[in-house]
């Protein structure tokens, strides 16, 4: 499978990477005097980040798993349909996009280095203050157009992972529609309402083997689509060939819309922003402010109430198929796009 030519990210994601545990203190020979302390806590934002990026490579793993799941039975539609709605809740698949594809934006070191020598040049607040105030900034220096075309090509890779299992599903409900139990009248709608209604409300609680690390020594970065082929267990990498680097190519007949420049810049000013945390600035309210999309997150609320509004209409077990298909995976990758999709 293709991969993109930036350093390898493998999925690895822990709580225990957020802070770092202080050094034990050695005894001395004599009381020592009281000392204070006045080393600096380093910033949450990286964990921050690191931990919304886990997600979406989680959410992909979900979506992975459902290429091969049975769908043989309501509960294996029941399943499929509680595993990708976990991930719909509030503040949860947005920003983890973000964090993601920020993480492969940051993998580009010219683009950091031209971030870094403006910050050195005007001072780290004021480089801030422009990547913050207009995102689209971020998309106008000169090397981030290889970040930028890394992220275009990682989204497209996961959102084409997502349509093709989408038409798996909508496939099925169409062949369901031969099967006895398939065709019965289930009166569980207002139970499967609750179900979804809980799950996107309560707290995601992802496996604690996740781990998300970019100290790895494959030789190009993967979109969270590729890394559960790339990676069998989790946390053992097979070496990517680095002439397996991909090309962004347009397919015949196909209309490509051109990228968001403020949506892609989101994700380029959230890497630049993690570049500039030791050069003394502030940078955590602004990354966490940049990793909040309204946009995306309006398009996410509207694919909730869609899918909602699908499965109490339905009557048929197999009409959840194509819920699934229409409103669980295919909306969600109609918002999860580089290009702004809601007109």
């Amino acid at each position: 499978m293709f991969v993109s030519s930036l350093t390898a990210l493998v999925l690895t994601m822990s709580v225990a990477q957020d802070t770092a545990e202080p050094a034990p203190e050695t005894a001395a020979s004599s009381a020592p005097a009281p000392q204070l302390q006045l080393d600096i806590a380093p910033p949450q934002t990286e964990g921050m980040v690191r931990r919304s990026a886990g997600q979406y490579a989680a959410y992909h793993g979900v979506v992975a798993d459902l290429r091969e799941a049975p769908i043989g039975s309501g509960d294996d539609l029941d399943m499929a349909m509680d595993r990708l709605s976990a991930f719909y809740g509030e503040d949860r698949l947005a920003p983890a996009w973000i964090a993601y594809a920020s993480i492969i934006a940051a993998h580009h070191p010219d683009y950091i280095d031209q971030v870094r020598e403006l910050a050195d040049y005007y001072g780290p607040n004021a480089a801030m203050s422009g990547l913050m105030n207009d995102p689209a900034f971020a998309t106008s220096f000169s090397a981030a157009g290889d970040a930028q075309d890394s992220v275009i090509d990682a989204v497209g890779r996961d959102n084409a992972e997502i349509r093709e299992v989408s038409e798996r599903y909508r496939s099925a409900a169409y062949s369901l529609q031969s099967e006895r139990w398939a065709n019965r009248v289930y009166r569980d709608r207002a139970d499967r309402l609750a179900a979804i209604s809980e799950l996107t409300e309560s707290p995601l609680t992802l496996p604690d083997t996740l781990r998300l690390s970019a100290g790895s020594s494959l030789g190009a970065a993967v979109p969270a689509s590729a890394l559960f082929e790339r990676v069998t267990p989790l946390d053992v990498a097979t070496p990517v060939d680095d002439a397996l680097t991909p090309q962004l190519s347009l397919t015949v007949g196909e209309a490509v819309p051109d990228p968001d420049r403020s949506r892609v810049g989101r994700i380029l000013s959230v890497a630049a922003l993690q570049s500039l945390q030791d050069t003394g600035a502030d940078t955590d309210a602004a990354i966490d402010s940049l990793l909040s999309d309204p946009m995306v997150e309006r398009c996410l609320a509207w694919v909730r109430l869609d899918l909602q509004q699908c499965v109490a209409a339905g009557h048929f077990k197999y009409e959840d198929s194509f819920c699934i298909a229409e409103h669980a995976l295919l909306d969600v990758s109609r918002c999860l796009d580089t290009a702004d999709t809601s007109e």
